[in-house]
């Protein structure tokens, strides 16, 4: 009897270890920014379909401001299992990442096949020394946005070709009074400032390098910065775009308060939303202008998602990564940013509503600058925005500020 018994028990305790076993799920943490591109809401939906599909996985999502995200990974490093297993990243952070150690290498996953499908701009993304860090997933670079009425009212009949002409159509709407201050900017000190000024720099055939070295103060970067400054003392830049970051000028923008704005993808359709925006209906976009008229310019605001060296899971890691940056799940998202993939871009699913979107990305996705790349990158970032601002705020001349800036940017690595 007793041996019975104790036979039951341990059947049952073997049947409930079993169970328990089959039923453990595979938990993953993840990393994302709450601004810009995918919204949250996108990315939580995204995510509950791959639980959909994956039911023995599971997925803590965080979601973190853009200023926040790196700082977060690079702290998270030490905390081995009980860290992140995807993180969002951006296109110059691998160079210092690899230093550290923080990503896994996944070169192997990038056929030659696969490679030519991804535009050339967001595979740059995660790559670093022909070595690939992770997948692309939001391939994006700022557009200049444009009120349509604005414009009609001042009796211009045609959106500007170059900058100059931004500048000439900016100063006759403000004289004839359509609108206080026609630009804006995200200007803050933070790395937002960092790409509006890239995109300026593109525009002025300007380049970070010159001879191997870190330079400033070259033609095309120094161009950049005495037309954002030229631009404030002219008063057609809203003043208060030092302080605005990406979020504040959308809401700047669609409140009928700026008839031209350098914005990234994800302002397209929010500004046309009657339920967001004041001025819907009347967005106009376009490629960054260049210098001269009928240029395009443009720079790589793109990121990629990785799975860290301290994943206790990376092939489940990687596989939801597939997930999210698969074609399909990219062309159903492509309202807020669009798919890496080539071919989406002939999709009318993708181009139905936002025709103007994609024909100026097909134009500027394929011209953009990158910033700077070096391990070092958060300090030479800093270094950058505060100098852009001393000179912003007339602090400093457009040429000292560029020249002390290639001066500190030789000591850095």
């Amino acid at each position: 009897m007793k041996r019975r018994v104790t036979l039951q028990l341990s059947g049952c305790l073997a049947a409930l270890l079993i169970s328990g076993y089959a039923n453990a799920k595979t938990e993953l943490s993840a990393l994302f920014m709450s601004q810009s591109a995918y919204s949250e809401s996108d990315i939580r939906a995204m995510t509950a379909d791959y639980e959909k599909a994956h039911p023995d996985v599971t997925i803590n999502l965080e979601f973190v401001p853009y200023e926040a995200l790196h700082d977060k990974i690079v702290a998270a490093r030490g905390a081995g299992s009980n860290g992140y297993d995807v993180v969002l990243f951006d296109d110059m952070w691998p160079a210092e990442f690899n230093r550290f150690n923080l990503l896994k290498d996944v070169s192997s996953h990038f056929t030659p096949d696969v490679k030519n499908k991804i535009f050339t701009g967001a595979l740059n993304t995660v790559t670093w020394k022909d070595k690939q860090y992770g997948m692309p997933w939001i391939l994006d670079t700022k557009y200049l946005y444009y009120n349509k009425a604005m414009l009609a009212k001042a009796g211009i009949t045609t959106p500007p070709n170059s900058w100059q002409q931004v500048m000439e159509q900016s100063q006759l709407l403000k004289q004839k009074g359509i609108v206080k201050y026609p630009l804006v900017w995200s200007w803050s000190q933070a790395e937002a400032l960092v790409c509006d000024y890239t995109t300026m720099v593109s525009a002025f055939k300007g380049d970070f390098y010159q001879d191997g070295k870190l330079t400033f103060n070259a033609p095309g970067a120094l161009k950049a910065v005495i037309f954002m400054k030229d631009s404030l003392d002219k008063g057609v830049t809203n003043p208060n775009s030092n302080e605005y970051l990406e979020e504040d000028v959308r809401k700047v923008f669609s409140n009928g308060d700026a008839a031209f704005a350098l914005n990234w993808t994800y302002m397209y359709n929010l500004a046309n939303d009657p339920k967001q925006s004041k001025v819907a209906g009347d967005i106009g976009i376009m490629p960054a202008p260049g210098d001269a008229p009928g240029e395009v310019a443009s720079m790589n605001g793109s990121m990629g998602l990785g799975v860290t060296q301290t994943s206790g899971h990376p092939d489940q890691a990687w596989d939801y990564i597939t997930y999210l940056t698969s074609q399909p799940v990219q062309n159903h998202y492509a309202r807020l940013s669009l798919p890496i993939w080539k071919s989406s871009y002939q999709d009318p699913a993708v181009r139905q509503g936002q025709e103007a979107l994609i024909d100026a990305a097909d134009k500027a996705l394929n011209v953009m600058l990158m910033r700077p790349i070096i391990p070092d990158y958060s300090r030479l970032s800093n270094m950058l925005q505060q100098h852009l601002q001393q000179v912003l705020q007339g602090q400093e001349t457009p040429e000292a500020g560029m020249q002390a800036l290639t001066q500190s940017a030789s000591r850095l690595r």
